[in-house]
């Protein structure tokens, strides 16, 4: 079995036809996917379909590309929203994005705070977006992860192996996606070579980067396959060995049976 443990599945391209999205996952053995929550609105479509498809789980929170137009979401909002759905299993995405910065600095960061507190007393996990805020993104995740039961998952992973060995250090999972697979990600792969087994898992980011061979398509859950195949390549190991691992670690992060 593999987990898809990040995809948007409320994007109007995937959501049109989520039977037959949901339909040829499961036909390449991607059993369970975790849609990912960006704004108010995505989570509307986000409670539609946790309730139809049995494998199917969400998150709620907020992009940082969204926090300037939803500011009203803070810890207890978040906490109220945990409360009526069971099957919201992680708390995200958020985190930092300096790269466009469509909202400002200081509001990205408060909201990414108010979503690892509520991560924390819930005991899920938060799912965080990092892109041109490595020294940032890490400051926070330290400070809050010290005395706390907090637990990270770091989606899209395309940063340093510095940046790697800090979050490993204080417990992170990683999730690495179809860019593993493009030819100009040579530097990156060699950054996922070097983290361990146990602390990886896989993701599509769907609708957005499909791995090759299928770049410029719309992406789906089913495509996964080939970041898993380019996974066990760098890893040299089998595809099993890699979707035995990328599962156990969606388990045990997510509390999931």
């Amino acid at each position: 079995m593999i987990i898809d443990s990040h995809c948007h599945l409320d994007f109007q391209n995937i959501y049109e036809q989520l039977d037959d999205v949901v339909k040829r996952a499961e036909t390449n053995n991607v059993n369970v996917l975790l849609t990912i929550c960006t704004t108010l609105d995505s989570f509307e479509k986000i409670k539609l379909i946790i309730k139809k498809y049995k494998n199917i789980y969400g998150t709620f929170g907020i992009h940082p590309h969204e926090t300037d137009k939803n500011t009203i979401v803070n810890t207890d909002y978040i906490l109220k929203i945990k409360k009526k759905y069971n099957k919201v299993i992680g708390i995200g995405e958020t985190g930092l994005d300096f790269y466009y910065q469509h909202s400002e600095k200081d509001v990205q960061k408060k909201a990414f705070i108010e979503h690892i507190d509520a991560a924390s007393e819930l005991d899920i996990p938060v799912i965080v977006h990092s892109r041109n805020a490595e020294k940032e993104t890490f400051e926070i995740l330290e400070s809050k992860i010290k005395n706390s039961n907090l637990k990270v998952l770091v989606h899209c992973f395309t940063g340093s192996k510095e940046f790697a060995n800090k979050l490993l250090n204080i417990g992170c999972y990683i999730s690495v996606s179809g860019i593993i697979t493009f030819k100009n990600s040579l530097e990156l792969a060699d950054v996922v070579s070097y983290i361990p087994l146990e602390k990886l898992l896989v993701e599509t980011d769907s609708p957005y980067l499909s791995p090759m061979p299928l770049r410029g398509q719309s992406n789906e859950p089913s495509f996964i396959l080939h970041t898993v195949e380019k996974l066990a390549l760098i890893k040299n190991v089998t595809v099993e060995t890699i979707s035995s691992y990328t599962t156990n670690n969606f388990q045990k992060i997510f509390n999931f049976k």
